[in-house]
């Protein structure tokens, strides 16, 4: 479990976990999983948000760590940010503010390959992946763009986007499409700004 969350720990948002984390995760006495249904682009912030709730529930019961499968691992300070966002974006009916939450919440940012800094779980939110090239400014920069990137989606359109920053969408992954990884909504490649 503590190699798990290692790989995982939100490295994007300031103080997103503390050592007291870690030692929850280390000292962990058991574990719990929870599946959600499978996720289409147009029940997606549903479901997430849903799960998002949940959180909150098991940090009420006593839970002591909360990992997405798929997803980064934040503290439980974090947590409750992201849950308190999700909250007051459905008080406000804010669409854009839930799916921005649940994808802080759900996705993992930055990945590295070869050629990229990659996001996964964007189809948590009905989004398609971003993969900003290695050369476009440091991971903080890079993380930032991919943000930048998603949120306009969500605001303006997958197509637009992809138009008006030149970008590419494609469909291929690396991921098979019964991977909990795999976005069906596809990758958008970011290859300059």
């Amino acid at each position: 479990m503590e190699r798990s969350f290692g790989v995982c720990w939100d490295r994007v948002a300031p103080g997103a976990w503390t050592k007291a984390d870690e030692d929850a995760v280390a000292n962990h006495k058991c574990v719990l999983y929870v599946l959600g249904p499978p996720m289409m682009p147009d029940t997606a912030d549903t479901i997430s948000a849903a799960a998002l709730l949940l959180v909150e529930e098991l940090i009420k019961a006593g839970t002591t760590a909360i990992k997405g499968e798929s997803a980064g691992a934040h503290g439980l300070t974090r947590w409750r940010q992201l849950v308190y966002q999700c909250g007051d974006a459905l008080k406000s009916d804010d669409d854009f503010a839930l799916s921005r939450a649940c994808r802080l919440a759900f996705a993992k940012r930055p990945l590295e390959s070869a050629k990229y800094i990659e996001s996964v779980g964007f189809h948590l939110v009905g989004l398609p992946e971003v993969y900003v090239a290695k050369t476009l400014g440091t991971d903080l920069e890079k993380a930032a763009l991919i943000d930048e990137v998603a949120d306009e989606m969500k605001q303006r359109g997958v197509q637009a986007v992809v138009r008006d920053r030149k970008a590419t969408l494609s469909f291929e992954s690396k991921y098979k499409e019964d991977d909990f990884k795999f976005d069906p909504c596809g990758i958008v490649y970011i290859d300059q700004r």
